[in-house]
């Protein structure tokens, strides 16, 4: 897949740093000061200022003579990311709205809990997956994003953790706006990037799918043990494609035969994300429904109560339900937990980005919830 009409990945013919491995890195900064007669140690110096900071701009590698920062800056540039809000949950959980360099607007979610600060990252602007229950692609797909733009989250969630003593990000997943494996060639590159240029460990990474089983396929091919979450919501075709419409590209038949073949080559633990709905996807009969699908790939099932999102009437599911489901999954002898929503009062939780911060029908007034802080 191109990244070509992407505007911010070759910004006037200029190689985005961020979106490359560091083997790719080392090799472009080298040829870079080769051929203009430069140190080789300048090369050293540009990749701990990649890595170990979060300027965007080649003017701030003070340890750099001014005219090796202007040549590098014909050649070369670093996503940037402009902040627009800060949301800050009750529970602790922040929410970043970021906006890019062509005004286009994404999120980014910093969860703490106990020693762990999970970020989660959006790999696309918007969504075109169109999920019943989900308000992220309400406004439609507006485009990918790069590898480094996906990068870029990491970089300046990590800052900003820093100098708010949330401590360092632990653990990574690909679970905010957009559905990453429609979006390959970059989210590929982010991850070996992440991985082995920012050295976040591939066991603390996940990546959250639909369900596009060429992409699983794609993920369980990489030497990496990166983590595999499905979002299943349904265990039964019929229902699955009235929440999931890339059930009728991909069904569940297809879709079991990839996740087998992920948890057979990589030896790795899948994860079902079920998020309940009252008297839509919780009859007390689907409960062993989903256990024997859960068994048949060894998968961990986290329950999710169903986040309300503005415009939908749906309810989560009863506490009782929930519990049902539980004491089914665990009989039958699978790993299961019931996950509690984390930044619901900043639109924050499963299914809310881009709730209210980015697209509301006309008329409709803007929901509040915890603290916001607009940054001009």
């Amino acid at each position: 897949m191109s990244d070509t009409s992407n505007p911010s990945t070759h910004d006037a013919g200029r190689s985005d740093l961020l979106g490359l491995s560091p083997e790719e890195v080392d090799a472009r900064l080298a040829e870079h000061f080769e051929t203009r007669g430069q140190v080789r140690y300048r090369a050293d110096q540009v990749r701990a200022w990649i890595y170990e900071s979060s300027v965007d701009s080649f003017d701030d590698m003070t340890n750099l003579p001014m005219d090796v920062r202007h040549d590098l800056s014909l050649s070369f540039m670093l996503s940037s990311l402009q902040l627009d809000t800060i949301s800050r949950s009750t529970d602790g959980t922040v929410k970043h709205l970021w906006r890019l360099r062509d005004g286009e607007l994404i999120e980014s979610v910093l969860i703490p809990e106990g020693a762990r600060l999970t970020l989660c990252l959006s790999s696309q602007v918007g969504c075109a997956v169109g999920c019943t229950f989900c308000a992220t692609g309400w406004a439609g797909f507006s485009r990918q994003l790069s590898a480094g733009e996906i990068v870029a989250q990491f970089r300046a969630s990590r800052a900003w953790a820093r100098q708010n003593e949330y401590g360092p990000i632990t653990n990574i997943v690909y679970m905010g706006m957009g559905e990453p494996l429609a979006n390959r060639a970059a989210v590929h590159a982010s991850l070996t990037a992440l991985n082995r240029g920012f050295g976040v460990g591939s066991r603390r990474i996940t990546v959250s799918t639909v369900g596009l089983t060429p992409g699983i396929r794609e993920l369980a091919a990489r030497p990496e043990q990166f983590g595999l979450a499905l979002s299943l919501h349904a265990p039964v075709s019929e229902l699955r494609r009235t929440l999931i419409p890339m059930e009728k590209r991909h069904p569940l038949p297809e879709l079991m035969a990839a996740l087998r073949e992920f948890r057979e080559t990589k030896g790795r633990r899948v994860t079902f994300e079920y998020t309940m709905i009252r008297d839509v996807n919780d009859d007390e009969a689907l409960a062993s429904t989903l256990a024997d699908l859960a068994s048949g790939v060894r998968a961990f099932v986290n329950l999710i109560p169903f986040n309300p999102i503005p415009y939908q009437d749906w309810l989560p599911s009863e506490p009782e339900r929930i519990a049902h489901f539980k004491r089914v999954l665990e009989a039958a002898g699978v790993a299961v937990a019931i996950r509690e929503p984390r930044g619901r009062d900043i639109d924050a939780a499963c299914g809310q980005l881009r709730a209210n911060a980015l697209v509301r029908p006309q008329g409709a007034p803007k929901a509040v919830g915890g603290s916001a802080q607009r940054i001009r």
